[in-house]
């Protein structure tokens, strides 16, 4: 059966954007530099981290305790397997995994600018760099567009460049953008061509406490601590997403758009679709459109849920989902993850049947991302 990780990361070389930008652009860009001793991620002309980059990664690279401690650099907690194609490819092949979508990590950091240009020049330039890492994997390696979304028609002239090169999703962060949700109709010229297209809209976790990630930022700021931001922060960012486009009309607008939750567990979907649909039948008339069908309906139809890999949860989500909603992802090589996930979610599925389990180690994948194996 096909094993599929749905949810992996490269780190980026620290110089890709410097190497990459258009000459003018380098000085704005994303840079790694040394201030003072301090190794410091700037975004724009903007610092974004001081002291602690190797914490971007750090799976099972280096003690965790020294991740944040400011001794260890960008690169101490990158994995050759993070930003080597060959080296990926062996990690899948001891991992027993066919293939693995790969996500961007620092390109998920905001981009602190206003200028449009500049942010566009910049997912151009992680998506050259994206495509030449791809290539390397031999059909393995799935890459995950990245796009200026501040600019819609900039974002799909950048989105159509990036099929030609054979990506197969696109990176959604969960929160509006310049105050639009993302069932807003100014987006629905990008998302009419992502449904065209067949490629999913992956909203995933961005690890922060700003923006979508406000209403925790309180709680760490009084000591709630980094273990309770990991636990609860994905779900906070990614149940308000698919809540409101069940509750948007999106979905009716453009029935064939596909969206997936990516790291936040798929437990959840379950709870969501029957609250939704509970206050939906009670107050479906506050609504500010009108939605044709429950949004339970939505969910089932239009949205996939990538679970972690030791869910308990996956055989009744099947059950009250879709058994073509699971997939499951590693996470790798970010702090929070581990090598041993692939064995982890082969344990999690063996209790299921065997057309169950083929489908949420891969075979759930391979249908949404239209992926063609070698």
């Amino acid at each position: 059966m096909p094993v599929i990780d749905a949810d992996s990361h490269v780190l980026e070389p620290p110089d890709l954007w410097e190497t990459r930008l258009p000459r003018h652009y380098r000085d704005r860009g994303v840079r790694i530099v040394d201030r003072g001793g301090i190794e410091t991620l700037e975004i724009g002309g903007s610092v974004v981290m001081q002291g602690t980059l190797a914490g971007l990664g750090g799976a099972e690279t280096v003690p965790r305790s020294k991740l944040f401690d400011g001794s260890m650099r960008y690169v101490d907690g990158c994995p050759p397997a993070s930003y080597d194609a060959g080296a990926r490819l062996r990690l899948y092949d001891e991992w027993g995994v066919d293939a693995g979508l790969v996500f961007p990590t620092i390109g998920i950091l905001p981009f602190l600018t206003d200028d449009l240009d500049l942010l566009s020049a910049l997912a151009r330039a992680y998506n050259d760099w994206q495509a030449d890492f791809a290539a390397g994997g031999r059909g393995r390696i799935i890459p995950v567009a990245s796009l200026n979304l501040r600019d819609r028609d900039a974002a799909i002239a950048e989105l159509d460049r990036c099929l030609a090169r054979d990506f197969k999703a696109v990176f959604m962060p969960p929160e509006p953008i310049d105050g639009r949700l993302p069932g807003d109709p100014w987006f629905d010229p990008l998302w009419a061509r992502c449904a065209e297209a067949g490629v999913p809209l992956c909203f995933h976790v961005v690890v922060r406490f700003t923006g979508a990630g406000r209403p925790f930022g309180d709680w760490l700021d009084a000591g709630a601590g980094m273990l309770f931001g990991f636990s609860l922060g994905a779900t906070a960012q990614l149940i308000p997403t698919i809540a409101h486009l069940a509750l948007s009309g999106v979905f009716d607008r453009h029935p064939a758009l596909k969206v997936a939750a990516v790291e936040a567990g798929c437990g959840w979907a379950p709870y969501l679709m029957d609250r939704l649909d509970e206050k939906h039948h009670i107050l479906g008339d506050l609504l500010p459109v009108t939605t044709r069908e429950r949004p339970s309906d939505y969910l089932r139809r239009n949205v996939w849920f990538v679970a972690e890999p030791e869910e308990r949860t996956i055989g009744a989500v099947l059950d009250l989902v879709g058994e073509d909603r699971v997939l499951w992802g590693s996470d790798y090589p970010h702090i929070d993850s581990t090598t041993a996930a692939p064995d982890q979610i082969r344990a999690s599925v063996a209790g299921l049947s065997p057309d169950r389990q083929r489908a949420v180690l891969g075979g759930n994948a391979a249908a949404l991302f239209g992926l063609s194996l070698p």
